[in-house]
Formats: structure tokens, sequence, C-alpha cells
């Protein structure tokens, strides 16, 4: 991809979330251009501590991420994580005069170990992976949200949601994945970052714990982000939910 087309700058990014009863934690990189950014977050629910660091490259790197293997190196926080496989959905969109492409994973198998401070999780549970580049509209605003959990009836269930961005009334990132096979739902709205609104009259319910806030001014590049850990409860399309984790985010960027 080249770094201007369709009279866009070339966007890319990879988001890897995983969400539990104990512990939250993502790692992300991300590319507009030539601007680099890495960002991790590290929540722990019992004791209520969020650990957290944002560096611009190239001044060096806390996230690095090698096809299945994530990791976070950043003095007293570390962790090591590996993905498995899990069904993917992938969506091509128009955005303004260009376009974005995403592949989405929800519900991966994760194992591995996270520590800071002196304090160590042994992980064994389920992510998310998030892939996407493109050249978007210069001016993009939107909700997002991805999760993981257990329906009222035992299944596995994961999500990823999204309004303002891949949102096409058909072949969008939208998916729900139901004991690890995806359906795409139809459009959502997104009330805030307080729930989510299916379209039979169904609300997924969050429930914040922690929030990172970045606001960026570089150049020709600005961005608003809120980005929150959480609980999910309600209803996810018709499939009630017995518990939920994952994230609720809102971006607005000209890029």
């Amino acid at each position: 991809m080249p770094l201007r087309r369709h009279g866009a700058t070339r966007k890319r990014w990879r988001y890897v979330g995983v969400y539990g009863p104990e512990l939250m934690l993502c790692a992300a990189q991300a590319e507009v251009g030539p601007l680099r950014q890495s960002f991790w977050v590290l929540w722990d629910r019992r004791a209520g501590v969020r650990h957290a660091n944002t560096r611009l490259r190239p001044w060096g790197s806390e996230v690095s991420m090698d096809g299945s293997r994530i990791a976070i190196d950043a003095g007293a926080a570390r962790a090591r994580l590996e993905l498995g496989e899990a069904e993917a959905i992938e969506a091509i969109c128009p955005s303004g005069n260009g376009w974005g492409w995403t592949r989405k994973r929800a519900g991966v198998p994760v194992r591995g170990t996270a520590e800071v401070s002196g304090k160590r999780w042994q992980l064994d549970g389920r992510a998310v992976d998030d892939v996407s580049a493109g050249y978007h509209a210069r001016h993009t605003r939107w909700h997002w949200s991805a999760g993981v959990g257990t329906a009222a009836d035992g299944r596995s269930v994961a999500w990823n949601l999204v309004t303002g961005i891949n949102d096409p009334p058909e072949r969008s990132e939208r998916a729900v994945w139901l004991d690890g096979s995806p359906l795409e739902p139809d459009p959502v709205d997104f009330d805030g970052l307080e729930a989510i609104l299916f379209r039979d009259g169904g609300r997924l319910r969050f429930a914040p714990e922690s929030e990172r806030v970045r606001d960026d001014n570089v150049l020709l590049f600005r961005s608003r982000y809120r980005h929150r850990f959480g609980t999910f409860a309600g209803s996810l399309g018709g499939i009630e939910l017995s518990e939920g984790y994952g994230v609720m985010e809102e971006h607005e960027a000209v890029w």
C-alpha cells in the first residue's frame, strides 16, 4: 500500500485485547502515514489499578507484534501472549473517496503471562484481534465495541460492533461469534459509550471501569480517543448475556 492513494494518507493499525474477570489488557500499534504510535493498558480489576503508556516512535516501542505472538516490555510491566486460531471476518468498505479494509477475530484463544510491579497473572482466556488498513476519509468518527462472554444458555459469545467506519448495511465488519462461528447482525446504534442498541429492540448495557484518554494534534493529524474497559449485560442481538467483558471506544480523527 503506497503512502498516498485516492487523495488520502494510508492508515493501518493492529489492536489485541484480552478481557476477563481478573485482568483486562490491550496492546496496539498504529500508523498514519509516516507517524507511528504504540500503546498498552493493563487493568487490574481486583485491585482497581490501571497501568498504561503511549510511545511515539522512532523513540522506541514498548509493544511488539509478530503474528500470533504479542509482547509488552515496559519496565515494571511485561506481558507475553500467544494467540490461537479462530474464524475471522474480513471487510472492505468505502470511506470518502477511498476505502478501509479490516480483518477481525473475536473469542480467540489466548495463553500467556502478564506482570506489573511484582504481581503476576497466568492468562488462559479469549481475546480480540483487530488488523485494519486503508485510505479512510480525511475526517472519520466512529464508535466501536468488542468483547467476550457467555450467553444465558451457556454458549460462548464474542462480538465486534461499530458505527461510523466499515458499517454498510451488509458486508460490514459487524459480527457476533456464537461458539466460534461469526454472524453479521443488522446495523446497530451506540448510546454514547453507555450502551449498544439493536434493531430487534435489544440493548447491550456497558458498565465502565477504566478509561484511556488521548488527544493529539500533530501537524495535519488530529485525534480525540476514548477507550474504556468494563463489563456488559443485557441482550446482544437476541442473545441474553450471563456475563460479558470488553471495551467501548470512541474515536474522532482528522487524518
